[in-house]
């Protein structure tokens, strides 16, 4: 039985779509304005970073604005139970090799140049975000 449903998926063009040796992709939109909510979805981005994925961080509307320079005190401040802030813990997840993009509309929208924004992050691109979002073996998490 094995061998009949390996011959269909193959004859199908199944057999390769996800072998296990794949990078997992993962996109993370996160558009929360509350601390805790912006802060898990940092915690769980690192833990499937640290699990093989590679990592992509949009941040939209409220969530923007830990993207910025000046970020409010709700992104810089720690928090249970490790001390880690959204902001900080986003950093650190940046330098271990995930990228992190603001949502093309977030700057005008803001009223602020790109300038504002930390060193390496910058607005998305929408054609390449959503070819990211369509591409085989990509997982997406929304907060």
């Amino acid at each position: 039985m094995k061998k009949t449903l390996l011959s269909c998926a193959a004859a199908l063009g199944l057999a390769g779509a996800a072998h296990a040796d794949e990078t997992p992709n993962l996109v993370t939109i996160l558009a929360s304005g509350e601390p805790q909510t912006q802060l898990m979805s940092m915690v769980l981005s690192m833990q499937s970073m640290q699990q093989g994925a590679e990592t992509h961080i949009l941040l939209c509307g409220p969530a923007g604005d830990l993207a910025l320079k000046e970020a409010p005190e709700s992104a810089t401040a720690p928090q249970k139970p490790r001390g880690m802030s959204p902001q900080g813990l986003m950093q650190k997840i940046m330098a271990d090799g995930a990228t992190v993009e603001v949502c093309a509309i977030y700057l005008p929208n803001k009223g602020v140049e790109a300038d504002a924004l930390l060193y390496g992050i910058i607005a998305a691109a929408p054609p390449d975000m959503a070819a990211r979002l369509l591409a085989p073996n990509t997982r997406i998490m929304s907060f």
